[in-house]
């Protein structure tokens, strides 16, 4: 069980420092009409717990989405890439509205924090998946285990539970 949880808050912490500075996500949800459906979302400015944060609001198709099928994926691109699999939920506690809002969203929601149609998004992250692309060590690394056989078991693609 001890075993377990280190894992999992080292799968936590190889997450938070993959996706740490990428602003903009890919949230995609699953429209009965349409399937899966994919937008970019801001990233909250907070450390990545096993949880994401996303603001929006009630009258989009997204909210409508994933309170039919809360099945989601996020995924990341900067120097690596990441994608997040997990289940999303509806949290409408005002402070914590107000902990994740910033001005740019009042331009561009045309709303505040405190206005009954703007809705917080948490992701319960399962799993993620990753390739460290922007690793030279690696990808060299890789590279050589290809060609000679040699360098170890080096992958830059992984897949981790983050519950």
């Amino acid at each position: 069980m001890k075993e377990a949880k280190t894992e999992r808050k080292q799968a936590i912490q190889k997450v938070r420092e993959l996706i740490k500075g990428i602003d903009t996500a890919m949230l995609t949800t699953i429209s009965g009409e349409e399937g899966l459906v994919s937008r970019p979302m801001k990233t909250q400015e907070i450390e990545f717990d096993g949880d994401l944060w996303f603001v929006t609001m009630r009258d989009t198709a997204k909210f409508h989405e994933i309170r039919s099928n809360p099945s989601v994926n996020v995924s990341y691109a900067g120097q690596s890439y990441v994608s997040i699999r997990g289940k999303a939920e509806f949290v409408e506690d005002l402070q914590k509205k107000k902990e994740y809002w910033n001005k740019a969203y009042e331009k561009l929601l045309h709303a505040s924090y405190d206005d009954p149609n703007v809705v917080l998004i948490k992701v319960n992250a399962e799993t993620a998946e990753y390739w460290e692309s922007g690793s030279v060590i690696k990808s060299v690394k890789l590279l050589l285990h290809q060609l000679t056989g040699a360098g170890g078991d080096s992958k830059l693609n992984e897949t981790v539970q983050l519950r």
